[in-house]
Parts: structure tokens; sequence; C-alpha cells
């Protein structure tokens, strides 16, 4: 049985390593039972109390019929407003299944078949996707070495006439960069001078570890000083609970649109709302309104496994380069100095039985790159690095 968390410094160390495996979750049952998962993006801990009480309440109840936004935008509103000083009003926002079904649906209704959508590799991989399956061109913008946004190759891409939109993801999967009111001040400059869509992917906003926190794109729009307010203002943001309170099977998010996409906003059909889940509205209400508690706890945790895995590294696998997140608990690591070729998650699969995620889906910049998930417990985050370290006992480098 988990540990009671006040009784943990985090919620991270509540399970065991049993405890873990009896769950039915993709990132427990994907692999064999004796590899570690430290792949897809799922917390090792247990649910937010507040989200468990909720959820068992509905299920006393019998309530599992089909989704009403219910209080799920308000919640937000004020979440947002608490942790990034700006509310956004709930009277524009729309329930969705997930931001990823969200995106589409809002390209759907404001970029016609075929257009290019910007994205800025090494990404999210799911973008590449969902962007081919909606029938939208991917126009690549990598990020620089230092993995910010190029602003040069931004605007000759914009400046070409075959871009309708921006896809933008911050905080960024997988780096964990986030981008500060500056850049984003800078990008909507371009995306209004040029006459493009702004669309951002927040996601991991409420997972950041600096002193300054996440900048809401939509607030842009109220800032005198910003010189893309209009693009800001015609922007669609995609938020949900899922990924700060592990809750990606549950099925809610919202896709929030600023105060020049209302008639955008009510172009979207209604079916954009069908796959959304009940209980993921009310599991995200809970977290949103009463569970931030739990999310410092987690945040403590991550803040200090982010660090760790930085020590670990330096100890056990130096050759690999490590830049220390700003936000999410993904770790995006540089494996091209040991000569394991494009892949070298597949190396540390099959011989250290240790998961992580390909950085070759991510797009051309993810070639020799993995991606590691420290949202674990420290004793797990070791034994996965000892896993790795232990792989390349003995192999030769290509």
């Amino acid at each position: 049985m988990a540990a009671p968390l006040n009784q943990l410094a985090t919620p991270l160390t509540a399970l065991s390593l049993a405890e873990l495996r009896a769950r039915r979750s993709v990132k427990w049952r994907q692999y064999e039972p004796d590899v570690l998962p430290m792949w897809v993006a799922e917390i090792d801990a247990p649910l937010a109390t507040p989200v468990a009480e909720a959820l068992a309440a509905a299920v006393a109840l019998g309530d599992a019929g089909y989704a009403h936004p219910g209080g799920l935008a308000e919640a937000y509103a004020e979440f947002s407003a608490r942790r990034f000083g700006y509310a956004p009003d709930p009277a524009r926002a729309r329930l969705v299944p997930d931001v990823m079904h969200g995106i589409v649906e809002v390209l759907r209704a404001i970029t016609p078949p075929g257009a290019g959508v910007v994205v800025n590799p090494p990404v999210y991989h799911p973008f590449f996707s969902f962007l081919a399956h909606a029938d939208r061109r991917v126009v690549e913008v990598p990020l620089d070495e230092a993995y910010r946004l190029d602003l040069a190759a931004l605007e000759a891409a914009f400046a070409s006439g075959d871009v309708a939109a921006h896809l933008l993801c911050n905080p960024h999967n997988p780096t964990g960069v986030v981008y500060d009111r500056a850049t984003l001040s800078a990008v909507a400059e371009l995306a209004q001078r040029y006459g493009v869509r702004m669309l951002v992917d927040e996601i991991h906003a409420p997972l950041t570890f600096s002193a300054t926190a996440a900048v809401p794109f939509l607030s842009l729009a109220d800032d005198s000083t910003v010189g893309g307010a209009e693009a800001a203002a015609r922007a669609f943001v995609f938020v949900s609970a899922s990924k700060a309170w592990n809750l990606p099977g549950l099925k809610a998010a919202l896709a929030l649109a600023g105060p020049g996409a209302i008639e955008d906003l009510d172009r979207l059909p209604a079916e954009a709302s069908f796959g959304a889940g009940l209980l993921g509205v009310i599991a995200g209400e809970a977290a949103l309104r009463n569970g931030e508690p739990w999310l410092d706890a987690l945040r403590t945790g991550l803040a200090a496994n982010r660090v760790l895995l930085a020590e670990l590294l330096a100890e056990q696998l130096p050759g690999i380069g490590y830049r220390v997140p700003d936000a999410t608990y993904l770790a995006w690591l540089d494996c091209r100095p040991l000569g394991l070729g494009d892949d070298p998650a597949a190396v540390f699969l099959d011989r250290g039985r240790v998961a992580l995620t390909p950085g070759l889906p991510f797009g051309a910049p993810g070639r020799g790159f993995a991606r590691l998930n420290f949202a674990t417990s420290p004793d797990l985050l070791r034994e996965g690095v000892r896993r790795m370290a232990e792989s390349l006992a003995g192999l030769d480098p290509a």
C-alpha cells in the first residue's frame, strides 16, 4: 500500500517497484517485466488525494456518462491566475479530449487543407503524425544548438508565404526549455507581421522549476508593449491537468482562444468535444482547484531528480550531453559521443533492459538522442542510469 503523502517529501517515493509493476498503463505494460520503463510521459506516483476522492465519489454514484464541461474552464482560469498571474476567460474555452486532438480541430477550423504549419524540432513527436493525418504540411524550423528558437529562420519561414500557422511547444518537450516573455513577444510580432496564426501547447506549464513561471501566450494580448499583441489575441492555447497530475488516460483538455479568435472558436464543431471523458473533467477540476499542495510536493521531487540525474550521468556516463531542464520531467540526452548510432535508446533497451524514448521521432535533430523520464523515485533513477552504464561495457563504439 502506498505511504501517506504527508509522511513523504514527494509523491515520487510513495510506491514500490512491485506496486508500479501492477499498473496496467502503457508505461508498465509495453515491455517485458524485466525492463525498467523510463520512456512515456507517465509519473510514478499515486494520485493526488483530492483527485482520488473526487473519482471515488463519481464511481460510487455511477457517474460515468458522457462528458459535460462542468467547471473545468473556470478551475483552470483560477489556477492560472494563482500560478501565472493571468486568468484566461472561461467563456473562450472549449472542452477537447486532449491537447493533440484540440490542435487538429483548431487547425481544421482556421487553415485550409495542405497548409504549412511550422514546428520546432526536436519537438513532441505526435506533432508530426497528427499534422500529417490532418492533411497539414509540417514545416520544420529547428531549434538552435542551445535549444532556443531561431528567430531569423522563423522569419524566413513565415516570409515565404508557405506557412499558415506556427505550432509552438512551451514549456518545450523534450528539451525542458521555458521561453521567456521577450522571446514569445518576438515570435508574436513575427506572426503578426506575416499573418501567421499561433497555436501554443502549454500542457507542461505547471511543471516549471525556474524562479520565473511560464508565461501564458494569451497574456501577451493584454500587453500594450508587445508588438505582436494582435497575433496573441488571435492565438489558441491548449492546456490540461493531465501531465502535471498524471491523468492522461482520463481524457480532458481545453482549447483556449484569444479575444480576437472568438469567431474561430465558434467554428469548432460540436464533435470536437467527443472523446473527452467525464472522469477526466472531474479529475481535472479537482486537481486544479485542490491539488496544488500535491503538485508542489511533486515539483520538489522532480527538481531534485533533475539534478541527481546530472550527477549520475557525470559519474557513470560522462559522454552523454545533458542540459538540466527548466521544466517538465523529461531529460533530452545527447548520446552522439557514445557512438551508438541514430537510435541509442535501442541499445539501452536491448543491452541494459531500460526503456527510453528514441530521439528520431522528434525530428531530424533527434538523431543520436534519447528522452528519459525522471518522474520516478531516486532509487529507480539510480537503477536506470546504472543499467545504461553497464549496457555499454565491452561495447565497441560505432
